[in-house]
This record gives C-alpha cells, sequence and structure tokens, in this order.
C-alpha cells in the first residue's frame, strides 16, 4: 500500500513498483473500474502491437481460415494474461 495524490486534474500517478508488480509498463493502456468503492487498474492489450504476432508461423499453403484461427487463439491467450 501506498499513499499518492491526485493532482486538480484528477490524475494519479501509480508508483512504480505497483506498475512492474502488474506488468503495467508493458501496455500502453490500461482498463479502470470502479468495484465495490474500489478503483481497479487492468492492463489491456494494445492490438496494434499484436500485428505480425504471426508473421513467422505462416506458411505459403495455409488457408486462411487456419491463419485466422490461429491469430484469434494466440490473442484470446494474450489478453487472458
Amino acid at each position: 500500500m501506498q499513499i499518492v495524490t491526485i493532482t486538480s486534474q484528477g490524475q494519479i500517478t501509480v508508483p512504480a513498483l505497483m506498475r512492474k508488480a502488474i506488468s503495467l509498463e508493458k501496455f500502453t493502456k490500461a482498463m479502470v473500474k470502479v468495484v465495490d468503492n474500489k478503483i481497479i487498474f487492468e492492463p489491456i492489450v494494445d492490438v496494434v502491437s499484436l500485428g505480425g504476432v504471426l508473421k513467422h508461423k505462416a506458411k505459403k499453403n495455409k488457408h486462411i481460415g487456419d491463419i485466422i484461427k490461429d491469430e484469434e487463439r494466440i490473442i484470446s491467450k494474450m489478453i487472458k494474461k
């Protein structure tokens, strides 16, 4: 637990140790929500950063439907993390 200051603009700085604890530094965006009168931060995957993650798996004769299924499976795994 750490005390932070809320600025006149409503901004806070999330302490570095807390950002590292939830791997927030790896993401440019985070989802913020209120649950039971508490503010919750959840890192989200920047979809643009996923571009080309399967490029090394692409095969010349692979059906587009199979490629899409592979992409959906990998994106789903990344979002769950």
